[in-house]
C-alpha cells in the first residue's frame, strides 16, 4: 500500500483558521459504508442519524498550553519547546526548535526574570531520545500548572496561521483530563446542549482518555505505508466504559467513536473476542485499510490532511475510494477542512 494513494487536490483557502462563533453550526457530510451515498446536512442534525441505544463515546482529554517560547541560557537565542509526554513530576518528553543546538546539558529560560536574574521556569536538556525529541527536568517554584498557564501556549497545528483569540475553543465543552498537544477535533463541534439533547433522545455518552501526542504533527514519510511508526500515546478506559460498551456490543446496540482518538482508544483496549478491557496503557495502534475492526461501527470525524494517517484510519473503516470520493465532494461544496473544519459521519 502506498502513502501516495491517500492524496487528493486540496484548496488552501479551504484549511479553517478560525472556530465557527457556534461550535455546533458546521457543516455535516454523512457518509453510507454500505453503498457510499453522501448527505450534506448542519452538525446541529447529529441527533437524526442517531437512534435511542447508540453508545457515543468521547475523548475527553485536555489539551494543555503546551507550546512554550524561551531562550537558550548560555546564548541568550531563542528557542521552542512543545511539551509532548509527561514522564515523572518533573521531567517531559519535549520536542525542541532548534534542535540541532539544544543537546544533553543545555538550559532554557521561560519567562521573566525577577530582581535577582531568576527565572520563574528553567528546563534542563537530559537527554536525546533516539527519535530526537528531547527528555527535560524543569526547574521552578510553586504549581508547575500555573507557571504553564502563565507562559505556554496552546499548541496549534502548523497549518493555521491565526492567533486563537480564546484558546478554550482548541478544547471540547467536556475536556477533563489534562496531557494532550493536540485537541481530538471531532469533539469540538459539540456543545453541551447538543449532548444533553442526545442524551434525552436515548443516546449512551462514554468517556475515555486518550492524550494526544506528536503522532498528529508528524506526517507519513515512507512511500509504503506499512512502514510507519506511530507514537506511543497514553490511554485510560475505566472499568464503567469498558462495562458500557461491551453492553452495547453484546446487546447489538451501534458504537459511535467521537473522532480517530476514541476509535483507537477502544480498538487498543479490545481483546480478540470482541470485548473491550479497562485500564490505562500506551498504545502505537496505526490503522490502515485491511484492519478488522472489534469495536468500532460509526465514527465522526474531521476532513484530514491528505497521506496522513487519519484519513487511512478513515478509508479502513469506510473505503478508500468513497472515502477519496466523499473528499472531491466535499471541497467542491467547499466545506472547511483539518481541525476547525466541518465534520463527518461515517456508518
Amino acid at each position: 500500500m502506498k502513502t501516495s494513494d491517500y492524496d487528493y487536490e486540496l484548496p488552501q483557502e479551504l484549511i479553517a483558521q478560525d472556530p465557527l462563533e457556534v461550535r455546533s453550526d458546521s457543516r455535516l457530510m454523512v457518509l453510507s459504508r454500505e453503498n457510499g451515498d453522501v448527505e450534506l446536512d448542519s452538525f446541529s442534525h447529529i441527533g437524526s442519524y442517531l437512534r435511542p441505544g447508540d453508545v457515543l463515546v468521547l475523548n475527553d482529554t485536555k489539551v494543555i498550553p503546551a507550546r512554550l517560547f524561551g531562550t537558550k541560557q548560555e546564548t541568550g537565542a531563542k528557542v521552542e519547546l512543545l511539551l509532548l509526554k509527561r514522564i515523572t513530576e518533573h521531567e517531559w518528553e519535549t520536542l525542541v526548535k532548534p534542535g540541532k543546538k539544544c543537546r544533553s546539558g543545555s538550559f532554557l529560560n521561560f519567562g521573566t526574570p525577577d530582581d535577582k536574574g531568576r527565572f520563574p521556569l528553567t528546563a534542563e536538556i537530559v537527554d536525546v531520545m533516539e527519535d530526537g525529541n528531547r527528555r527535560v527536568h524543569f526547574y521552578y517554584e510553586g504549581v508547575f500548572e500555573e507557571h504553564l498557564s502563565a507562559l505556554g501556549e496552546m499548541p496549534l497545528p502548523p497549518y493555521i496561521h491565526k492567533k486563537l483569540e480564546d484558546g478554550r475553543r482548541y478544547n471540547t465543552v467536556y475536556a477533563k483530563n489534562d496531557g494532550s498537544a493536540a485537541a481530538p477535533t471531532a469533539g469540538l463541534h459539540f456543545t453541551e446542549e447538543l449532548l444533553k439533547e442526545l442524551e434525552e433522545m436515548g443516546v449512551e455518552i462514554v468517556r475515555v482518555t486518550l492524550h494526544v501526542g506528536l503522532g498528529t504533527f508528524r506526517p507519513v514519510k515512507a512511500e509504503d505505508l506499512t512502514q510507519h511508526h506511530m507514537h506511543k500515546e497514553s490511554y485510560l478506559v475505566t472499568e464503567e466504559a469498558a462495562e458500557r460498551i461491551n453492553a452495547a456490543k453484546q446487546e447489538g446496540r451501534r458504537v459511535i467513536c467521537v473522532g480517530t482518538t476514541s476509535c483507537r482508544t477502544v480498538e487498543s483496549a479490545a481483546r480478540k473476542n470482541g470485548r473491550v478491557c479497562a485500564g490505562s496503557a500506551e498504545t502505537d495502534i496505526f490503522i490502515y485499510p485491511g484492519y478488522e475492526f472489534r469495536i468500532m461501527d460509526g465514527l465522526i470525524t474531521n476532513f484530514h490532511l491528505p497521506e496522513s494517517t487519519l484519513i487511512m484510519l478513515v478509508s479502513a473503516f469506510a473505503g478508500r475510494e468513497r472515502v477519496l470520493a466523499a473528499y472531491r465532494r466535499a471541497v467542491e461544496e467547499r466545506f472547511r477542512f483539518f481541525s476547525f473544519g466541518d465534520a463527518m459521519l461515517v456508518i
